[in-house]
C-alpha cells in the first residue's frame, strides 16, 4: 500500500511553473512589421535600399577615365582627375564637370555630353573609379584583426567596419558600440544579431575619420545545474557551443537512480529581466516526445524534490535499519517492497526476521550445511 503511495504522481495545488508547450510559443513569436515600415509613404526608398544601391561617386575619389576620339578617331587619351569638393571633376578642353552622386554610368554620360557635339563630333567615354577616399576608423575588441581600418565612401557603417577588421572571433558576442570621435560621451550599442538594430546600424550617419568602433565579447557560457543530480555545479562551455537538455544532464553525471526523478524545472532571465519557471517532463525528453531543446548561457536547470522522490528516499534511508544496525542492500526501499519472495517475509512475524530480514539466507546456509555431514556419514 505504502508502495503504490509513494508511485502515485503528485503536484503541488499551485504550481507556479509555466507548461512545455508554452514556453515554446514564447520562443517563436509571431515577427510583425513595424510601423513605421507599414506605413511609408507610396513610392519612398527605404534607408537600406539606399545602402544597398551601386557606388555613387563622392568628393576625394579619384576617377580614371578614357576618352577615344578627341585628337583621332581611334585615339585613346586616359585622364586621371580627384572629384573636388564641389563634386566636379577638370577634364581639358571641357572644363568642370559635375558628377557628384553620379553612378559610373551616369558620369560617363555625363562627360560625354560636355565634349559631344560642342568639342567633338563623336567620342567614347569609360571611366574607373581609380581611388575611393577613405575613411580610418579604429576597430577593437572580438575582431579577428584589430586595428585601423579604412573604409570607402559608402561603407562607413558598423558592418562594413567590422568586415573589414577580418570579422568578429569566436568569442563575440554580437554586440558593438560606437564611440564617435565627435561626440566621446554619446556611445550607442547596437545588436548586429538582430535584424531589427542590423537594419538601424546601417542606416545610421556615416563614420567619420578617428571613430572608434568595439565588438564586445561574449560573456562566459555557464549553465546551472542542481537538485537530484549525481555532480550539481555551473558547467562552463566555450562560447557558441551549444548544449541541449540530455547532453547539460550528462555533464553533471546523470540524474540520481536511487530516487528515480523524471521531472525537472527551467529558469531563464527573458529579454525584460522577469525569470520565468518552466516545468519540464525529463522521462519524455530523454524518449523524445519532448524537444530536447538547446538551453542558453545562464539557464538554471533544477532537478527538484518531489513528493514521490521524498517517500522514496524515505524508504531507501531507514527501511533497513533494524536493531540499531544498518544492513547495506544496493535496492530502493520501494523495490525491496515490490519483490513477492522478500514482502512475504514480513508477514512472518518471529523475532529473527524483525531484527533480519535476510534471515532466511542463514536458515539455507545451515540446511544445507546439515545435509552435507549427513551425507558424510
Amino acid at each position: 500500500m505504502l508502495t503504490a503511495v509513494a508511485m502515485l504522481p503528485l503536484t503541488a495545488c499551485n504550481d507556479p511553473r509555466i507548461s512545455f508547450d508554452e514556453f515554446l510559443a514564447m520562443q517563436n513569436p509571431e515577427v510583425v512589421e513595424s510601423a513605421e515600415a507599414s506605413h511609408m509613404p507610396a513610392g519612398a526608398m527605404h534607408p537600406m535600399d539606399q545602402m544597398l544601391t551601386p557606388y555613387k561617386i563622392g568628393a576625394g575619389d579619384v576617377l580614371e577615365v578614357s576618352l577615344t576620339g578627341i585628337d583621332g578617331p581611334t585615339l585613346t587619351n586616359v585622364f586621371r582627375v580627384r572629384v573636388a569638393p564641389s563634386g566636379n571633376i577638370d577634364l581639358p578642353l571641357a572644363g568642370e564637370i559635375p558628377v557628384m552622386d553620379m553612378e559610373d554610368f551616369q558620369a560617363e554620360d555625363a562627360i560625354k555630353n560636355a565634349f559631344v557635339p560642342g568639342i567633338v563630333k563623336q567620342a567614347t567615354v569609360n571611366l574607373t573609379v581609380a581611388e575611393f577616399e577613405p575613411v580610418s576608423v579604429l576597430v577593437s575588441g572580438a575582431v579577428a584583426a584589430p586595428g585601423m581600418v579604412s573604409l570607402r565612401r559608402t561603407e562607413r557603417n558598423l558592418l562594413y567596419a567590422v568586415l573589414a577588421a577580418n570579422g568578429v572571433s569566436s568569442s563575440a558576442s554580437g554586440k558593438v558600440t560606437l564611440h564617435r570621435v565627435r561626440k566621446p560621451d554619446e556611445p550607442v550599442t547596437y545588436d548586429l544579431t538582430d535584424p531589427r538594430q542590423l537594419q538601424d546600424a546601417l542606416t545610421i550617419s556615416p563614420l567619420q575619420n578617428g571613430d572608434i568602433v568595439m565588438v564586445a565579447a561574449a560573456p562566459p557560457n555557464t549553465i546551472y545545474i542542481g537538485g537530484l543530480v549525481n555532480r550539481p555545479s555551473p558547467q562552463q562551455y566555450p562560447p557558441g557551443v551549444n548544449m541541449n537538455v540530455l547532453q547539460v544532464l550528462a555533464s553533471a553525471g546523470g540524474l540520481r537512480e536511487d530516487v528515480y526523478p523524471s521531472e525537472g524545472t527551467l529558469i531563464r532571465r527573458m529579454p525584460d529581466g522577469e525569470d520565468v519557471h518552466v516545468k519540464l517532463n525529463l522521462k519524455r525528453i530523454k524518449n523524445g516526445q519532448d524537444e530536447n531543446f538547446i538551453l542558453a548561457a545562464g539557464d538554471i536547470l533544477w532537478v527538484p524534490e518531489t513528493p514521490g522522490t521524498k517517500v522514496i528516499d524515505f524508504f531507501n534511508r531507514n527501511l533497513f535499519l533494524r536493531g540499531g544496525a544498518t544492513i547495506t542492500y544496493n535496492a530502493s526501499g520501494t523495490e525491496f517492497l515490490n519483490t513477492n519472495s522478500r514482502a512475504a517475509l514480513l508477514r512472518n512475524n518471529n523475532l529473527e526476521d524483525q531484527f533480519n530480514p535476510f534471515g532466511f539466507l542463514d536458515r539455507g546456509a545451515t540446511l544445507n550445511q546439515l545435509g552435507a555431514a549427513g551425507r558424510r556419514r
